[in-house]
Protein backbone atom coordinates (compact mmCIF):
# COMPACT_ATOMS: atom_id res chain seq x y z
CA UNK A 1 0.00 0.00 0.00
CA UNK A 2 1.10 3.31 -0.92
CA UNK A 3 2.18 5.62 2.02
CA UNK A 4 -0.55 8.04 1.52
CA UNK A 5 -3.33 6.18 0.64
CA UNK A 6 -2.28 4.15 4.37
CA UNK A 7 -2.02 7.93 6.09
CA UNK A 8 -5.33 8.80 4.47
CA UNK A 9 -7.09 5.27 5.72
CA UNK A 10 -5.49 5.66 9.02
CA UNK A 11 -7.01 9.23 9.50
CA UNK A 12 -10.43 8.41 8.50
CA UNK A 13 -10.41 5.30 10.65
CA UNK A 14 -9.07 7.82 13.63
CA UNK A 15 -12.29 9.99 12.90
CA UNK A 16 -14.01 7.14 13.26
CA UNK A 17 -12.27 5.79 16.81
CA UNK A 18 -13.43 9.65 17.90
CA UNK A 19 -17.19 9.29 16.56
CA UNK A 20 -17.06 6.05 19.12
CA UNK A 21 -15.51 7.33 22.13
CA UNK A 22 -17.70 10.26 21.96
CA UNK A 23 -20.54 7.73 21.24
CA UNK A 24 -19.17 5.96 24.39
CA UNK A 25 -19.16 9.10 26.65
CA UNK A 26 -22.88 10.12 25.55
CA UNK A 27 -24.17 6.75 26.25
CA UNK A 28 -26.79 7.65 23.58
CA UNK A 29 -29.94 10.02 23.44
CA UNK A 30 -33.39 9.76 22.26
CA UNK A 31 -32.06 9.81 18.66
CA UNK A 32 -30.44 6.75 19.04
CA UNK A 33 -26.84 8.09 17.99
CA UNK A 34 -27.75 7.24 14.87
CA UNK A 35 -25.01 10.00 13.56
CA UNK A 36 -22.40 7.78 13.68
CA UNK A 37 -23.28 5.41 11.29
CA UNK A 38 -24.70 7.76 8.07
CA UNK A 39 -20.29 9.43 9.08
CA UNK A 40 -19.22 6.56 8.23
CA UNK A 41 -20.52 6.33 5.18
CA UNK A 42 -19.74 9.80 4.34
CA UNK A 43 -16.28 9.34 5.16
CA UNK A 44 -15.45 6.59 3.62
CA UNK A 45 -14.55 7.67 0.29
CA UNK A 46 -11.09 7.19 -0.23
CA UNK A 47 -10.29 4.44 2.40
CA UNK A 48 -11.44 1.56 0.81
CA UNK A 49 -7.86 0.50 -0.94
CA UNK A 50 -7.73 -3.16 -1.24
CA UNK A 51 -6.48 -5.25 1.62
CA UNK A 52 -5.49 -8.68 1.62
CA UNK A 53 -6.40 -8.39 5.06
CA UNK A 54 -9.37 -10.95 6.47
CA UNK A 55 -11.58 -10.67 9.78
CA UNK A 56 -13.73 -13.00 10.50
CA UNK A 57 -17.24 -12.34 12.97
CA UNK A 58 -18.54 -15.01 14.93
CA UNK A 59 -21.88 -14.28 17.15
CA UNK A 60 -24.21 -16.34 19.25
CA UNK A 61 -27.36 -16.60 16.81
CA UNK A 62 -28.04 -17.19 13.11
CA UNK A 63 -26.50 -13.91 11.34
CA UNK A 64 -30.06 -13.07 9.96
CA UNK A 65 -33.07 -11.48 10.97
CA UNK A 66 -34.41 -8.66 13.07
CA UNK A 67 -31.21 -8.15 15.08
CA UNK A 68 -28.29 -10.16 13.71
CA UNK A 69 -28.74 -9.27 10.12
CA UNK A 70 -28.30 -5.69 11.61
CA UNK A 71 -25.18 -6.70 12.66
CA UNK A 72 -24.10 -8.34 9.77
CA UNK A 73 -24.69 -5.37 7.44
CA UNK A 74 -22.38 -3.54 9.62
CA UNK A 75 -19.64 -5.82 9.57
CA UNK A 76 -19.97 -5.97 5.62
CA UNK A 77 -19.74 -2.07 5.42
CA UNK A 78 -16.81 -2.06 7.25
CA UNK A 79 -15.75 -4.58 4.75
CA UNK A 80 -16.41 -2.45 1.58
CA UNK A 81 -15.26 0.60 3.68
CA UNK A 82 -11.73 -0.68 4.09
CA UNK A 83 -11.45 -2.77 1.81
CA UNK A 84 -10.96 -6.07 3.52
CA UNK A 85 -12.84 -9.26 3.83
CA UNK A 86 -15.00 -10.49 6.14
CA UNK A 87 -17.05 -13.48 7.22
CA UNK A 88 -19.75 -13.48 9.43
CA UNK A 89 -21.30 -16.64 11.10
CA UNK A 90 -23.27 -17.31 13.92
CA UNK A 91 -24.61 -20.19 16.15
CA UNK A 92 -26.88 -20.25 19.25
CA UNK A 93 -25.01 -23.33 20.45
CA UNK A 94 -22.44 -22.20 22.89
CA UNK A 95 -20.43 -25.21 21.84
CA UNK A 96 -21.23 -24.88 18.05
CA UNK A 97 -20.22 -21.19 18.60
CA UNK A 98 -17.09 -22.23 19.43
CA UNK A 99 -16.34 -24.19 16.18
CA UNK A 100 -16.86 -21.82 14.27
CA UNK A 101 -13.96 -19.54 16.17
CA UNK A 102 -11.38 -22.57 15.98
CA UNK A 103 -12.65 -22.51 12.19
CA UNK A 104 -11.30 -18.94 11.93
CA UNK A 105 -8.24 -19.55 13.41
CA UNK A 106 -7.65 -22.48 11.33
CA UNK A 107 -8.02 -20.54 8.42
CA UNK A 108 -5.50 -17.93 9.59
CA UNK A 109 -8.02 -15.30 9.33
CA UNK A 110 -6.22 -11.33 10.51
CA UNK A 111 -8.69 -10.63 13.75
CA UNK A 112 -11.82 -12.21 14.85
CA UNK A 113 -15.29 -10.32 16.55
CA UNK A 114 -17.15 -12.72 18.72
CA UNK A 115 -20.25 -12.04 21.06
CA UNK A 116 -20.02 -13.87 24.46
CA UNK A 117 -23.19 -15.10 25.71
CA UNK A 118 -21.51 -17.93 27.31
CA UNK A 119 -18.15 -16.46 28.17
CA UNK A 120 -16.91 -19.75 29.55
CA UNK A 121 -17.54 -21.39 26.32
CA UNK A 122 -15.65 -19.37 24.19
CA UNK A 123 -12.19 -19.07 26.67
CA UNK A 124 -10.70 -22.21 24.81
CA UNK A 125 -11.00 -20.79 21.88
CA UNK A 126 -10.01 -17.48 22.44
CA UNK A 127 -6.81 -18.80 24.10
CA UNK A 128 -5.73 -20.03 20.73
CA UNK A 129 -6.74 -16.88 18.89
CA UNK A 130 -3.89 -15.65 21.82
CA UNK A 131 -1.55 -18.27 20.69
CA UNK A 132 -1.80 -18.01 17.24
CA UNK A 133 -1.21 -13.98 17.03
CA UNK A 134 -4.95 -13.33 16.34
CA UNK A 135 -6.49 -10.09 17.96
CA UNK A 136 -10.25 -10.36 19.42
CA UNK A 137 -12.70 -7.84 19.65
CA UNK A 138 -15.71 -8.96 21.94
CA UNK A 139 -19.03 -7.46 20.54
CA UNK A 140 -22.67 -7.34 21.87
CA UNK A 141 -22.27 -9.76 24.96
CA UNK A 142 -18.93 -9.75 26.82
CA UNK A 143 -18.36 -6.09 28.65
CA UNK A 144 -17.42 -7.89 31.75
CA UNK A 145 -15.77 -10.60 30.46
CA UNK A 146 -14.21 -9.02 27.23
CA UNK A 147 -10.69 -8.15 29.39
CA UNK A 148 -10.21 -12.05 31.13
CA UNK A 149 -10.37 -13.77 27.32
CA UNK A 150 -7.91 -10.86 26.06
CA UNK A 151 -9.75 -8.73 23.47
CA UNK A 152 -8.19 -6.14 22.83
CA UNK A 153 -11.74 -3.95 23.60
CA UNK A 154 -15.49 -4.40 23.63
CA UNK A 155 -17.95 -3.07 21.58
CA UNK A 156 -21.58 -3.15 23.03
CA UNK A 157 -24.39 -1.84 25.46
CA UNK A 158 -24.28 -2.21 29.34
CA UNK A 159 -27.01 -3.99 29.80
CA UNK A 160 -27.28 -3.14 33.48
CA UNK A 161 -27.18 0.45 32.74
CA UNK A 162 -30.02 -0.34 29.79
CA UNK A 163 -31.77 -2.28 32.49
CA UNK A 164 -31.53 1.28 34.85
CA UNK A 165 -32.73 3.39 31.97
CA UNK A 166 -36.00 0.81 31.37
CA UNK A 167 -37.11 0.55 34.70
CA UNK A 168 -36.52 4.61 34.94
CA UNK A 169 -38.93 5.25 32.22
CA UNK A 170 -41.68 2.99 33.41
CA UNK A 171 -41.63 4.65 37.03
CA UNK A 172 -42.60 7.91 34.47
CA UNK A 173 -45.20 5.83 33.25
CA UNK A 174 -46.73 5.38 36.58
CA UNK A 175 -46.63 1.80 36.32
CA UNK A 176 -46.56 -0.68 39.63
CA UNK A 177 -45.80 -4.43 38.59
CA UNK A 178 -43.35 -5.21 36.21
CA UNK A 179 -43.48 -8.80 34.21
CA UNK A 180 -39.76 -8.79 32.95
CA UNK A 181 -39.63 -12.21 30.12
CA UNK A 182 -36.41 -13.90 29.70
CA UNK A 183 -35.71 -15.32 26.27
CA UNK A 184 -32.82 -17.64 26.27
CA UNK A 185 -31.43 -19.55 29.09
CA UNK A 186 -27.63 -19.32 30.10
CA UNK A 187 -27.67 -15.78 28.53
CA UNK A 188 -26.30 -13.59 31.39
CA UNK A 189 -26.50 -10.46 29.24
CA UNK A 190 -30.90 -11.10 29.57
CA UNK A 191 -30.39 -11.27 33.18
CA UNK A 192 -28.28 -8.37 33.33
CA UNK A 193 -30.99 -6.35 31.60
CA UNK A 194 -33.68 -7.41 34.12
CA UNK A 195 -31.48 -6.84 36.82
CA UNK A 196 -31.11 -3.61 35.75
CA UNK A 197 -34.65 -2.64 35.78
CA UNK A 198 -34.96 -3.99 39.04
CA UNK A 199 -32.42 -1.36 40.59
CA UNK A 200 -34.39 1.41 39.51
CA UNK A 201 -37.85 0.13 39.22
CA UNK A 202 -39.62 1.56 41.99
CA UNK A 203 -42.61 -1.11 41.99
CA UNK A 204 -42.67 -5.10 41.68
CA UNK A 205 -40.90 -7.38 39.38
CA UNK A 206 -41.64 -10.78 38.34
CA UNK A 207 -39.77 -12.94 36.04
CA UNK A 208 -41.09 -15.64 33.61
CA UNK A 209 -39.06 -17.93 31.31
CA UNK A 210 -40.44 -18.10 27.84
CA UNK A 211 -38.43 -19.27 24.18
CA UNK A 212 -37.08 -17.34 21.53
CA UNK A 213 -37.78 -20.65 19.55
CA UNK A 214 -41.29 -21.05 19.76
CA UNK A 215 -43.42 -17.83 20.37
CA UNK A 216 -46.96 -19.15 20.57
CA UNK A 217 -45.79 -20.90 23.70
CA UNK A 218 -44.20 -17.82 24.54
CA UNK A 219 -47.20 -16.32 23.95
CA UNK A 220 -49.60 -17.91 25.95
CA UNK A 221 -46.50 -18.39 29.10
CA UNK A 222 -46.94 -14.69 29.21
CA UNK A 223 -50.39 -14.81 29.29
CA UNK A 224 -50.91 -17.10 32.27
CA UNK A 225 -48.60 -14.62 33.84
CA UNK A 226 -50.71 -11.87 33.52
CA UNK A 227 -53.96 -13.86 34.49
CA UNK A 228 -52.20 -15.30 37.45
CA UNK A 229 -51.35 -12.05 38.68
CA UNK A 230 -54.00 -9.13 38.26
CA UNK A 231 -51.69 -6.45 39.90
CA UNK A 232 -48.89 -6.71 36.52
CA UNK A 233 -49.87 -3.47 34.64
CA UNK A 234 -46.16 -3.81 32.53
CA UNK A 235 -44.38 -6.12 30.92
CA UNK A 236 -40.71 -6.00 29.69
CA UNK A 237 -39.65 -8.34 26.87
CA UNK A 238 -35.71 -8.20 26.20
CA UNK A 239 -36.18 -9.24 21.96
CA UNK A 240 -38.17 -7.10 19.69
CA UNK A 241 -39.80 -10.60 18.23
CA UNK A 242 -40.87 -11.71 21.35
CA UNK A 243 -42.40 -8.16 21.99
CA UNK A 244 -44.44 -8.43 18.94
CA UNK A 245 -45.39 -12.10 18.14
CA UNK A 246 -45.70 -13.11 21.72
CA UNK A 247 -46.19 -10.29 24.65
CA UNK A 248 -48.27 -8.18 22.34
CA UNK A 249 -50.63 -10.49 21.38
CA UNK A 250 -50.99 -11.71 25.11
CA UNK A 251 -51.36 -8.33 26.15
CA UNK A 252 -54.33 -8.02 23.73
CA UNK A 253 -55.98 -11.57 25.06
CA UNK A 254 -55.76 -10.43 28.67
CA UNK A 255 -57.51 -7.16 27.32
CA UNK A 256 -56.45 -5.06 30.86
CA UNK A 257 -54.46 -1.68 30.49
CA UNK A 258 -50.64 -3.04 30.34
CA UNK A 259 -47.64 -0.97 29.41
CA UNK A 260 -45.48 -3.21 26.92
CA UNK A 261 -41.62 -1.62 26.66
CA UNK A 262 -38.68 -3.93 24.63
CA UNK A 263 -34.95 -4.30 24.00
CA UNK A 264 -34.21 -3.77 20.64
CA UNK A 265 -35.42 -2.44 17.51
CA UNK A 266 -37.59 -4.00 14.13
CA UNK A 267 -40.00 -2.86 11.65
CA UNK A 268 -42.81 -4.30 14.16
CA UNK A 269 -41.37 -2.94 16.85
CA UNK A 270 -41.43 0.71 15.78
CA UNK A 271 -44.27 0.38 13.51
CA UNK A 272 -45.98 -0.51 17.03
CA UNK A 273 -44.53 1.95 18.91
CA UNK A 274 -45.59 4.42 16.19
CA UNK A 275 -49.13 3.37 16.78
CA UNK A 276 -48.84 3.81 21.16
CA UNK A 277 -48.94 0.09 21.62
CA UNK A 278 -45.43 -0.24 22.58
CA UNK A 279 -44.30 2.79 25.25
CA UNK A 280 -40.15 2.94 24.29
CA UNK A 281 -37.44 0.37 22.95
CA UNK A 282 -34.17 0.53 24.14
CA UNK A 283 -31.88 0.73 21.23
CA UNK A 284 -28.02 -0.51 21.42
CA UNK A 285 -27.43 0.05 17.90
CA UNK A 286 -26.42 -3.15 16.29
CA UNK A 287 -25.39 -2.18 13.16
CA UNK A 288 -22.28 -0.27 14.93
CA UNK A 289 -21.53 -3.47 16.64
CA UNK A 290 -21.08 -4.98 13.51
CA UNK A 291 -19.18 -1.99 11.79
CA UNK A 292 -16.89 -0.60 14.90
CA UNK A 293 -15.04 -4.22 15.43
CA UNK A 294 -13.93 -4.48 11.66
CA UNK A 295 -12.26 -1.16 12.04
CA UNK A 296 -10.48 -1.43 15.19
CA UNK A 297 -9.31 -4.99 14.46
CA UNK A 298 -7.91 -3.03 11.02
CA UNK A 299 -6.57 -0.69 12.77
CA UNK A 300 -5.06 -2.90 15.06
CA UNK A 301 -3.00 -4.79 12.62
CA UNK A 302 -2.30 -1.38 10.15
CA UNK A 303 -1.37 0.77 12.77
CA UNK A 304 -1.38 -1.05 16.29
CA UNK A 305 -3.86 0.85 17.64
CA UNK A 306 -6.20 0.01 20.78
CA UNK A 307 -9.35 1.94 21.53
CA UNK A 308 -10.98 2.53 25.09
CA UNK A 309 -7.77 2.21 27.10
CA UNK A 310 -9.23 -0.75 28.84
CA UNK A 311 -12.69 0.54 29.41
CA UNK A 312 -15.35 -0.93 26.41
CA UNK A 313 -17.08 1.63 23.63
CA UNK A 314 -20.61 2.04 24.50
CA UNK A 315 -23.03 1.54 21.64
CA UNK A 316 -26.16 2.33 23.58
CA UNK A 317 -28.24 2.56 25.40
CA UNK A 318 -30.54 4.97 23.22
CA UNK A 319 -34.39 4.66 23.49
CA UNK A 320 -36.93 4.93 20.72
CA UNK A 321 -40.23 6.25 21.28
CA UNK A 322 -43.33 7.75 19.79
CA UNK A 323 -41.73 11.25 19.15
CA UNK A 324 -38.82 9.57 16.83
CA UNK A 325 -40.35 5.92 15.58
CA UNK A 326 -40.98 7.41 12.42
CA UNK A 327 -37.17 8.75 11.74
CA UNK A 328 -35.86 5.38 12.82
CA UNK A 329 -38.12 3.93 11.22
CA UNK A 330 -37.04 4.65 7.92
CA UNK A 331 -33.60 3.70 8.47
CA UNK A 332 -34.54 0.74 9.01
CA UNK A 333 -35.59 0.09 5.58
CA UNK A 334 -31.42 1.11 4.62
CA UNK A 335 -30.59 -1.97 7.00
CA UNK A 336 -28.89 0.19 9.40
CA UNK A 337 -30.91 0.31 12.42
Amino acid sequence: MRPMKRMRRLRWQALLVVLALALAACGGGDDGGGAAVGGSEAAGGDAGADSDLSFAVVVHDEPAGTFWGVVQNGAEAAAEDLGVTVDVQGNGDPAQQADLVNSAIANNVDGIAVSLANPDAMRGPLEEAAAAGIPVVTLNSGLNDFQSVGAITHVGQDEVLAGNGAGERLNEAGVTTLLCAIHEVGNIALDERCNGAEETFSGTTERVQIDINDPVASQSTIRSALEANPDIDAVLTLNPDMATTAALPAIQEVGRDITLATFDLGTDVLNAIDAGDILFAIDQQQYLQGYLPIVYLNLFKENLNTVGGGQPVLTGPGFVTQENAAQVLELTEQGTR
